[in-house]
């Protein structure tokens, strides 16, 4: 593979290369045995440059005795197989309305093609994954998800097979690790009479952090991290804080699904919940291995 023109270290002296790596050792001993949780999404899993650089990474964190578990989203390709079957996805409230033909295209776009797509690079990449849905070891049990009107909360939207988590259990996931696999997980989960739900990525990976405490949740974004009106980087949050960004209108759409899970995670006792920009090459390993900030990271209090 060509490296990547902004990671290519051929030019950097012996002594340089051995400086970075020496930096990392105080995170590998710190992080050794720990649980990281990354939702994987935007450009980092769409552009083949960076899916590369993702998957070597996943590799090496688990490499160093870290114990990183995947949880991806695939708006983007849901939308494209929906298309190519003339169906239009409708939207309420930034939410896609999923009928029962649509849940089969979500379950087989995100348990088939894009997840395999995922475990295919990471096992490419040397290291072992294991792709699962939250069917699989009765993980994600799931309730249909009330949606009220923004402006009128007196009013509820059906927007079909969309889902509210109700519990999760980890035991699967755990296995997976104590064997050394690297779980990849679809959002998908199951409701008393087995249907299926269509879950939010980011409420997926948000929860399955809180039940393992991972020690980090990371999620890949787009855009640098939370972003002020000016346009500038917000390196920390708060709960107070966010409150008013939202209220202002700061934060917006799909971010607000995103930060939630991040607040409820950074409550309940993950360590450190980072919203970082995908789009910079290796930013993962660079957030988890050394002193450098790539996003937005959000505390409890």
């Amino acid at each position: 593979m060509t490296p990547h023109p902004t990671t290519d270290v051929s030019h950097v002296a012996p002594r340089e290369k051995a400086e970075i790596l020496s930096q990392a050792l105080p995170y590998i001993r710190k992080f050794h045995g720990k649980t990281i949780v990354i939702k994987y999404g935007g450009n980092a899993m769409t552009d083949p440059a960076l899916q590369q650089d993702f998957a070597e990474d996943v590799v090496l964190l688990k490499l160093v005795g870290l114990n990183p578990i995947v949880v991806h989203g695939g708006g983007p390709q849901i939308e494209d197989a929906l298309n190519k079957l003339g169906k239009k996805g409708h939207f309420i409230q930034g939410m896609r309305v999923t009928d029962e033909e649509t849940m089969s295209v979500v379950e087989w776009v995100l348990a088939g093609e894009v997840q395999q797509d995922i475990v295919g690079l990471i096992n490419a990449a040397g290291g072992k994954a294991v792709g699962l849905t939250g069917r699989d070891g009765g993980m994600i049990r799931a309730k249909k998800l009330r949606m009220l009107d923004k402006d009128d909360p007196a009013k509820e939207h059906d927007i079909g097979q969309v889902g509210d988590i109700v519990s999760i259990d980890p035991s699967v996931v755990k296995a997976l690790q104590d064997d050394q696999f690297i779980p990849v997980v679809s959002p998908i989960g199951f409701g008393e009479k087995n249907e299926s739900y269509n879950i939010n990525a980011d409420v997926v990976a948000a929860k399955l952090a809180t039940v393992l405490q991972a020690e980090k949740l990371l999620m890949l974004t787009n855009i640098r991290g939370v972003l002020d009106k000016q346009g500038d980087l917000l390196t920390e949050l708060t709960p107070r804080r966010i409150d008013e960004l939202v209220a202002d209108g700061t934060i917006s759409g799909g971010m607000i699904p995103k930060i939630a899970g991040a607040i409820d995670a950074a409550k309940s006792g993950v360590n450190a919940v980072h919203i970082i920009d995908g789009r910079v090459p290796h930013a993962m390993l660079l957030e988890v291995l050394t002193d450098q900030a790539y996003g937005t990271m959000i505390s409890s209090r």
